[in-house]
């Protein structure tokens, strides 16, 4: 294992303390406009024109499809940048090239090189964290890159990419203080990811925001394909690892595979036939890509590094983490949780202050046990205050004052043998025990 740089600390602490960061400070840090991260890239040499992407919204699933369209450029033998957002542990997971981070000296240069131009623009936390991805895919050659969105999508920083691929998972309601209080308005801010002539492929056919999508594309001469359209993803069994599907084209014509993701959560269905889409638009132009892309879906996340998504824990009890934390995410998480078997239901829950947690609380179990907790950032909720919000909904539990006690609570009041620990509510609350 690599020693760690002695200024790497540091140079986090920079970071973290001298921009605004929304993932500790929410919406103080949101920018509204593409102003800094032009200036950054221009003094950069605009690194983002050097390497082909693919670029990736939605409200939930663009991390996993990230990783797996990630997965399929590495097994093919294409040097992959992936750039993803939040982390869980380590800064560097937001930056990663053939599933590697970016080394720590790669990460204190960049800053020290720049400082200069970091103080004059007084970029966020997110847009110096784009820069440097950019930069670091331009300077280590690579080619492809999978540039995952941070919020939105018309107004979000990465969104000074050209693409080959735009790709929309989904929408639900998230960040409505950003982008809007309705599906239409949401997805009008996600569809600002489409370019002109640059195909894009939908995840999921929604009533409330095919309309705006078809509309969009067709302004900017895109191809739109919807993905449910043309796939159908029926899941036959999984295990603690993998999850085995039937795939069928929009013909009904099996395809006689069986696909096997390596993080089985509730979504992986509707990521696998985006996927699917994504894939019949890229095979013409990455012919290479052909031959490998079922074994990179079966070893995504080795291929990847990926975590943080329906991550199981440990066994005996049986314990899970899932970092879905707006109410269409959550709504799954719930549906695949009652699958399971297990005789009692533990949840360590945790949300931030700045969101209301009235939506997410509605959807959970009446008759589960509850360890209300919160995570180790400015921007949780107190437990206290997430105690009597749940009271409101008949959820009944203790508190505690950082995720680990409350794990460690569940834990030892679960039955080894037949009861299930969920741990979830917010991706702050997994990073704190992953």
């Amino acid at each position: 294992m690599p020693l760690h740089h002695p200024d790497y600390a540091a140079t986090l602490n920079y970071l973290y303390e001298q921009l605004p960061m929304f993932q500790r400070v929410g919406g103080a840090a949101f920018k509204k406009d593409l102003t800094n991260i032009r200036s950054l890239l221009e003094a950069l040499g605009n690194p983002q024109d050097s390497w082909p992407c693919i670029h990736v919204a939605g409200t939930n699933g663009k991390g996993t499809v990230s990783h797996l369209l990630s997965s399929i450029f590495q097994a093919a033998g294409f040097k992959t940048g992936l750039y993803t957002s939040p982390h869980y542990r380590d800064f560097r997971e937001r930056i990663k090239i053939d599933g590697k981070l970016l080394s720590e000296a790669s990460v204190v240069a960049f800053v020290a090189n720049h400082r200069k131009l970091i103080e004059d623009i007084r970029p966020s936390f997110f847009e110096i964290t784009v820069a440097m991805a950019f930069d670091a895919f331009a300077r280590e050659g690579v080619d492809m890159a999978i540039i995952e969105t941070g919020l939105g999508g018309r107004l979000d920083s990465t969104n000074i990419v050209h693409p080959v691929l735009s790709v929309i998972t989904n929408i639900s309601f998230d960040h409505q203080e950003f982008l809007g209080d309705t599906l239409p308005a949401i997805a009008g801010e996600k569809a600002g990811i489409i370019k002109a002539h640059v195909p894009v492929v939908i995840g999921k056919t929604q009533p409330e925001t095919q309309g705006v999508f078809a509309e969009k594309a067709n302004k900017m001469e895109a191809p739109v394909f919807f993905a449910d359209r043309q796939y159908r993803a029926e899941r036959l069994h999984w295990n603690e690892t993998h999850t085995f599907f039937n795939v069928f084209d929009n013909k009904a014509h099996l395809r006689h595979i069986h696909l096997a993701l390596n993080a089985h959560g509730p979504f992986q269905a509707e990521n696998l036939v985006t996927v699917l889409a994504a894939l019949d638009v890229l095979k013409p132009l990455y012919p290479a890509i052909v031959p490998h892309w079922i074994r990179a879906l079966r070893e995504m996340k080795q291929l990847s590094n990926y975590i943080g998504r329906w991550q199981l824990l440990q066994q005996h009890p049986r314990v899970i983490a899932d970092s879905a934390h707006n109410e269409g995410g959550l709504k799954l998480v719930m549906e695949e949780l009652q699958r399971l078997p297990y005789r009692h239901l533990h949840l360590v829950i945790g949300v931030v202050k700045d969101k209301s947690p009235d939506k997410v609380l509605a959807l959970l179990p009446k008759d589960a046990s509850y360890y209300f907790t919160r995570a180790s950032i400015p921007r949780a909720m107190p437990e206290e205050t997430l105690r009597e919000r749940a009271a409101a909904f008949g959820l009944k539990g203790k508190v505690y004052p950082d995720v680990k006690q409350a794990l460690n609570a569940a834990v030892e009041t679960a039955h080894p043998e037949e009861d299930l620990v969920f741990v979830g509510g917010s991706t702050f609350v997994v990073a704190d025990i992953i």
